[in-house]
């Protein structure tokens, strides 16, 4: 009997010791990391109210900012441009969490304890909080959407030298605000309603989706010309409307079967996709897919923003069961597909001798006594091609704007390099039904020393004229977004 009360005993003090060890490790070693999970209403409430550090523009304008609230919350977060800048500072939100920058610089903006300097500040709980400035120009930004006007597309505007991201615009956009809201019904309301909303407001156009290129990925067949087969670049394709495609009965045409023919100048000029196809049928399938893949394409785009997307172009092995495709693949369609990120960083690759700089948002961090924290360094992501390559296709893009496609993009005393883009879709092709197109720009100026890269694509929607093309659309945006950073007044 006694045995049985001792091994009760010792049992008992056993779990007793279990549960200390317990106590300790929830109250003491996992205190901090349990206060911290997602979903701890607790650290929600605290998180809700500290103060939050500021995301700015590079000239200095507020995109979102904590301001004193009267809520059950101390803070509440606002952006005072609503949804100009909606696609880049993201949401933070008391239901939904965090988007955009606002995610991917959380761990900056969110409130700290700040270190006590005095034997007062020993005595009160105070908070501070570090500011991401971006590489966004304000003036772009609104250039951006008021080119853009009603249509649906993206703008994506990068320094080609640096990488830096001067504007990002998709359309159409949402507004923040409301998924900010310290009341809950609000935020759910306005969250309903984006996702209801048929034009997919909360998509960011210009980095999660992908659009087949058209002609402007001519510009990565036309550097693939010069580093895989230069004798190319001297072939005189005959004027003709339409080429049969080999192992098959189909043919492929020219826009509205418009007839073309000549040397590379000449063909990207006019951007003629009969000449172009049967060049993306003698380069072959391993070169150009190469050439794809160092720009960038199959490889999700290291920018700082969260929900970048792959631009995509077929395996070698697709093309070996279907050869007609490497024909559409090397004039940006088929199963081509590119965001306005890629294609912007694949006019910025020839605009930069040749390499893609990382692309980025972020310039530095401040504190909140405007000290630099932190500051980004530009650095290469790919070498795309070789610096004469680069030269090359910058003078044949500049002939585009002379004697092309692109003319209508002119700007006085500024050379401008640029390829229009106009992705037919099959059902086009096969029946000419008009208005199903996506419409594409690509640009850099000027043309010897860039300061500005742009792509523009304006997906196929309803409203456009019949037979819609890239020039008609895309251009006149691409043509401000230049005017604008240059200080050219149109």
């Amino acid at each position: 009997m006694r045995r049985r009360i001792t091994f009760v005993g010792a049992l008992f003090l056993v779990i007793f010791a279990l549960l200390f060890l317990q106590l300790n490790d929830l109250q003491i070693v996992k205190a901090n990391s349990l206060a911290d999970a997602p979903g701890n209403y607790s650290a929600i409430i605290k998180a809700f109210s500290t103060p939050r550090g500021a995301i700015l523009t590079a000239n200095g304008q507020v995109m979102a900012m904590s301001v004193p609230s009267k809520s059950q919350y101390k803070y509440q977060r606002v952006y005072p441009h609503g949804s100009l800048y909606a696609d880049v500072t993201g949401y933070y939100s008391l239901i939904y969490g965090t988007s955009g920058l606002e995610d991917e610089y959380n761990q900056y903006l969110q409130g700290k304890l700040a270190t006590p300097s005095s034997l007062s500040q020993l005595l009160t709980t105070s908070y501070s909080t570090d500011s991401v400035v971006t590489t966004l120009q304000s003036q772009l930004q609104q250039t951006a959407y008021q080119a853009l006007g009603s249509l649906k597309g993206a703008v994506v505007a990068l320094d080609p030298k640096t990488g830096a991201v001067l504007a990002m615009a998709s359309n159409p956009t949402y507004n923040p605000a409301p998924l900010a809201s310290a009341s809950g019904t609000t935020e759910e309301d306005a969250w309903k309603s984006d996702l209801a909303n048929p034009e997919q407001p909360l998509l960011n156009r210009a980095i999660s989706r992908a659009y087949p290129p058209g002609s402007t990925f001519k510009i990565v067949t036309t550097s693939a010309i010069f580093d895989h087969d230069p004798k190319l670049a001297r072939v005189n394709f005959p004027p003709v409307a339409t080429i049969a495609l080999p192992e098959t009965t189909h043919r492929l045409h020219n826009y509205a079967y418009e007839v073309c023919g000549g040397e590379l100048p000449v063909l990207l000029a006019v951007s003629c996709d009969t000449g172009f196809a049967q060049i993306g049928l003698r380069l072959g399938a391993s070169n150009l897919h190469a050439e794809a893949e160092n720009f960038g394409f199959n490889q999700v785009p290291p920018i700082d923003l969260p929900g970048a997307a792959a631009s995509t172009f077929p395996p070698v092995s697709f093309f070996s069961q279907n050869l007609p495709q490497l024909a559409f693949s090397a004039i940006g369609q088929g199963d081509d597909q590119a965001t306005a990120l890629q294609m912007a960083l694949v006019g910025s690759a020839i605009a930069d001798d040749g390499s893609i700089m990382v692309p980025h948002l972020l310039s530095r961090i401040i504190s909140s006594q405007d000290a630099t924290v932190e500051s980004y360094q530009p650095k290469v992501w790919k070498v795309a091609t070789s610096p004469s390559t680069a030269a090359k296709v910058t003078q044949l893009m500049v002939g585009v704007v002379k004697d092309g496609t692109a003319t209508g993009i002119a700007l006085p005393g500024i050379e401008i390099a640029a390829k229009t883009g106009t992705a037919q879709t099959t059902l086009t092709r096969h029946s000419n039904i008009l208005g199903q197109s996506d419409n594409w720009m690509v640009a850099f100026a000027p043309a010897q020393d860039p300061k500005i890269a742009v792509a523009v694509v304006v997906p196929k929607q309803a409203g456009l004229s019949a037979n819609p093309t890239g020039a008609q659309y895309a251009g006149p945006i691409v043509k401000a977004m230049i005017a604008a950073a240059l200080g050219v007044k149109l």
